[in-house]
């Protein structure tokens, strides 16, 4: 492990913390308080959007008029996404005259931004007009960040409460994140972002000349955007020259801030944040980074404030950065490494001052592979799935960390309110582990866990596991399925297994050497990141509603503490033991494999 990379991660973190705490009380007081001094300036506003939206402000609601609300919101937002997408051709906004999304791939990605998820089928700099990008994906970077907040405060106001059958006003919550989280720091960061050269725009495509004319080959295509087919269901490749490059505008800043911020993850251009225009410099890429934990994190001392307990807040968010850093140390450790396979040529792959060294296969040069693989960590284990290098092209090892992270259930700090109320439900089965442990009935927060909040539990720690199984299953077994996969044997069945583990998750990032734009991929994974928000989503709001209808138990002498170290030793090993096992026998089978393959090479030769 490299001296950078651990210089790195000190930095981040430690700026990462010293931000989180003060963020976490303004969020509590911004979504609590309609009294608070510092969101004043946006009351007569809020007070007109509820009036035109006809909703009653001091009304709350009980956990199943809360799921109504989340399910009929969010319906809405897929329809109004893809109508944008198959109009784009007849709309403003549209100056390269892109014609309409084909209608597998804009179900798809309406799904996928309304779902937090952002997995991207599409190049958008070839497919997306300036209004689509603004007015359906961009909106929905903020809307469906701010659901995530709206049903993690429902919770916490479920181990907050007693005795109440409220848990808050969805449309209250939704405005308020929106209004006085997410809209200014985007701004503050997009501005950031524009400093260091993001661009923000709408002007045409600029096409310019190269200095040497290039040849290379690609996939061809029908007229669709479809990838044509031999006789054997192979890709058909063809050859090209060209001695001019298209480099495409637009706004990208204002959506790569929300991006970020949202852990949403959908790039404006094809290559992610690994394109200089959505990531310049070494600093930008540190802004994202930061923008990318930056509420997860705070949300946790939310979560500490508003139960009256700021140890149980420092708790979760310990258990979350002891999973964190010990993945990134991993990846980092197997990316400075040489690829195995590589091992027994004569290439020198040692660090020195004229080369990066290791595996820098995929990676931007101006981030190198600390960077490369710090970033690839975050992304994962929050369900941004933002990219600034290939993940296609880590190492077994180093490729194995995010398809793990994302496997535990994007816990590890997670996606915006989904990763700490993720991590209350681990807490849940936690304490009630415990409680069968020692004999006694299990306690979190004053609140006895019964049987009701045991298997609401369950049902939202068992859905993920059980789409991307059964989703890789299905991809596998079928023709259409496995037509996709360019590499053969274990790497590319983890290519499968990535993208059904980033749909089900909710992140979005992807090996990328799968091509997963065609018809049953756009639809399988659609169905899969659908349930896989929406079915966790409704048991935990369902638990939300069970514990605020609880009184609240005297701390005695027989209640097992929740702020020390012995629980966040449990926490993580709840994490591990429950959202990791599940997974083994796929992991052998993908990364594992591969990894020892390698090792089996390298002796051989």
């Amino acid at each position: 492990m490299s001296t950078q990379f651990l210089g790195l991660l000190a930095l981040y973190l430690a700026i990462l913390f010293a931000m989180a705490p003060f963020l976490g009380r303004y969020m509590r007081r911004a979504m609590e308080d309609g009294a608070y001094k510092l969101t004043a300036w946006g009351s007569p506003l809020e007070r007109v959007l509820y009036k035109l939206a006809g909703v009653r402000a001091d009304s709350e609601m009980g956990w199943k008029q809360y799921t109504v609300a989340v399910l009929a919101f969010n319906l809405l937002g897929v329809v109004v996404v893809y109508a944008l997408q198959r109009l784009q051709g007849y709309l403003p906004l549209n100056p390269q005259g892109f014609g309409a999304v084909t209608p597998d791939s804009a179900f798809n990605t309406a799904i996928s931004f309304v779902s937090n998820t952002n997995w991207q089928g599409y190049a958008g700099e070839s497919t997306m007009s300036y209004l689509t990008q603004m007015l359906a994906l961009t909106v929905q970077n903020f809307v469906s960040a701010a659901t995530g907040i709206a049903v993690v405060f429902a919770l916490i106001r479920g181990f907050a409460r007693q005795s109440s059958a409220t848990i808050g006003n969805f449309w209250v919550d939704m405005t308020r994140s929106t209004l006085y989280v997410l809209v200014p720091i985007s701004t503050v960061i997009a501005l950031a972002l524009v400093s260091q050269g993001v661009i923000q725009n709408f002007d045409s495509y600029k096409e310019v000349s190269l200095v040497t004319p290039v040849e290379y080959s690609q996939p061809k295509v029908d007229a669709a955007g479809q990838p044509v087919l031999d006789a054997q269901g192979k890709p058909v490749t063809e050859d090209l020259k060209t001695d001019k490059q298209t480099l495409a505008m637009g706004p990208v800043a204002s959506q790569e801030a929300i991006k970020m911020l949202g852990t949403n993850g959908g790039g404006f251009f094809n290559a992610n944040s690994a394109h200089p225009y959505e990531n310049p410099t070494a600093l930008a890429n540190m802004i994202q980074m930061l923008a990318i934990f930056l509420i997860p994190a705070a949300l946790c001392f939310t979560f500490g404030e508003m139960v009256k307990d700021r140890r149980q807040g420092v708790a979760v968010l310990a258990s979350m950065t002891v999973i964190f850093v010990a993945m990134a140390c991993v990846a980092s450790m197997s990316e400075l490494q040489a690829n195995a396979a590589l091992a027994g040529l004569p290439v020198d792959h040692a660090v020195s001052a004229l080369q990066a060294g290791g595996n820098m296969e995929g990676k931007e040069t101006r981030f190198g592979m600390a960077a490369s693989a710090l970033f690839a960590t975050i992304t994962t284990a929050a369900s941004c799935g933002a990219v600034n290098a290939m993940h296609d092209s880590f190492t077994a090892i180093g490729g194995l960390v995010p398809l793990l992270l994302m496997q535990l259930g994007e816990v590890v700090f997670g996606g915006v309110g989904s990763g700490l109320y993720g991590m209350l439900v681990y807490a849940v089965l936690a304490v009630f582990i415990a409680g069968l442990m020692i004999g006694r009935t299990p306690e979190y927060l004053g609140k006895k866990i019964e049987a009701y909040e045991m298997k609401m539990a369950a049902v939202a720690i068992l859905v993920t596991p059980l789409l991307v199984l059964v989703g890789t299953s299905i991809a596998v077994m079928t023709e259409a399925g496995r037509a996709g996969v360019f590499n053969p044997g274990t790497h590319g069945f983890s290519e499968i297994l990535y993208a059904l583990s980033s749909a089900a998750n909710n992140n979005g990032s992807a090996f990328a050497g799968l091509s997963a734009n065609t018809p049953f991929y756009n639809t399988l994974l659609a169905a899969v990141m659908w349930f896989g928000r929406f079915w966790i989503i409704i048991p935990v709001l369902a638990l939300a509603g069970s514990l605020a209808a609880k009184k609240r138990l005297p701390v005695t002498g027989g209640t097992m503490p929740t702020h020390g170290a012995l629980f966040v030793v449990l926490l993580v090993g709840s994490v591990l033991l429950v959202g990791a096992l599940t997974y083994v026998p796929a992991l052998a089978l993908g990364p594992v494999a591969e990894q020892l393959q390698g090792a089996v090479t390298a002796i051989a030769k």
